[in-house]
């Protein structure tokens, strides 16, 4: 039953990467672009590292994985928020 699961959560990360990767090449703007990239990149490697922490079980690496899951989280749209404004005031967005 865990095998099932894992392999459900990194299947779904995986596709969401590709999702955000397909969102990157076919969005027309900056910030869909960046929208793209942040929602579905983010989620996808959280279920990726999760994945990876549920099929190796051990407690330290499941403590670094939810670690990094948070830092992902939390992290992401405060860099695409600072790239976005970044090229906003440059008005290079046009």
């Amino acid at each position: 039953m865990a095998e099932l699961l894992v392999s459900i959560a990194a299947l779904v990360g995986a596709a969401l990467v590709f999702v955000a990767a397909l969102g990157v090449l076919r969005m027309p703007d900056l910030y869909s672009r960046m929208h793209a990239a942040t929602k579905a990149g983010a989620l996808g490697s959280g279920l990726l590292v999760l994945a990876a922490a549920a099929a190796i079980g051990e407690t330290s690496m499941t403590l670094r994985a939810v670690a990094t899951i948070v830092f992902i989280f939390l992290t992401a749209p405060v860099a695409a928020h600072a790239l976005g404004r970044a090229v906003f005031r440059n008005g290079r967005d046009r």
